[in-house]
């Protein structure tokens, strides 16, 4: 799987992941919503394992394509074309 370094991270997915961190409180009603991993692209755990948060998208109208991924196990991924590819973020 690809990499990125937060750093490298567009503002917006760094502002998420200060979120995370912080545990909220999140702009949308959806964040923190466990993720399936239905795509299968990311490594298989039990149901509840992953969970997404949203990545604004400036001049979106909705929550947009960009998303963080976290698991239990400190993994964190993002995606900026609703889960077709992830990076794993190096921090």
């Amino acid at each position: 799987m690809a990499t990125v370094r937060e750093a490298r991270l567009p503002a917006e997915a760094r502002r998420t992941l200060a979120l995370v961190d912080r545990g909220g409180p999140y702009p949308y009603s959806r964040d923190g919503i466990v993720f399936g991993n239905f795509e299968g692209r990311l490594p298989k755990h039990r149901r509840g394992y992953y969970h997404e948060y949203t990545v604004r998208t400036p001049g979106s109208r909705d929550r947009g394509a960009r998303r963080i991924v976290t698991g239990q196990g400190g993994e964190i991924y993002y995606t900026d074309d609703h889960y077709e590819t992830f990076r794993a973020v190096l921090r």
